[in-house]
């Protein structure tokens, strides 16, 4: 993979998240029934930051929880015979609530629609909105996101490296060719 371009810094990506924040707040009448659930591996921080800035801005704490969603893979075959399971932490009721699914960054929509998929069988969420720090584009369902931090229009043989300070000790968003 070659570096080709350095495309949000820590001030774009905290602006990002301040702005889907108030649109979060903005189209949901009250907030009271909302909860956050983050996609392993920086969907959860995100998740945490979005629900940080949303009680900052109205002094309510909204749930957040964990979901991994290696066993709703439709590659699941293709990755591993023995897949590596780390586990939900989703410490509240889906049933009923409005549900904010938080990811780093949306492409095909398969991890979206297997995330989709693993929140369904934990119950029946009022609704599920979809927030995404950085929308690449090439959809191979048709899954659109609620709130976008950064619309960043790529091709095929580029990759989107989301960088956060909780679990790569920095906050950007980069730019790779793939190496053919």
């Amino acid at each position: 993979m070659q570096h080709k371009a350095s495309l949000v810094d820590e001030t774009g990506i905290y602006r990002a998240l301040i702005r889907i924040a108030h649109q979060i707040i903005e189209k949901n009448e009250t907030i009271n029934d909302l909860c956050f659930i983050g996609i392993k591996t920086r969907g959860v921080p995100l998740a945490n930051r979005l629900a940080d800035n949303i009680y900052e801005i109205t002094g309510e704490k909204l749930p957040t929880g964990i979901l991994d969603i290696t066993l709703y893979r439709d590659d699941l075959s293709a990755l591993s015979p023995d897949p590596i399971v780390n586990g939900s932490d989703i410490p509240f009721e889906v049933g009923g609530k409005k549900i904010v699914l938080v990811d780093d960054v949306l492409y095909t929509g398969r991890t979206v629609r297997a995330a989709l998929d693993a929140i369904i069988e934990l119950g029946r969420p009022a609704a599920i909105q979809l927030a995404i720090l950085i929308d690449r584009g090439h959809r191979e369902f048709p899954i659109r996101a609620d709130y976008v931090g950064k619309n960043i229009p790529t091709s095929r043989n580029e990759i989107i490296a989301v960088h956060l300070k909780e679990t790569d000790g920095s906050d950007e968003v980069e730019l790779y060719e793939q190496e053919e």
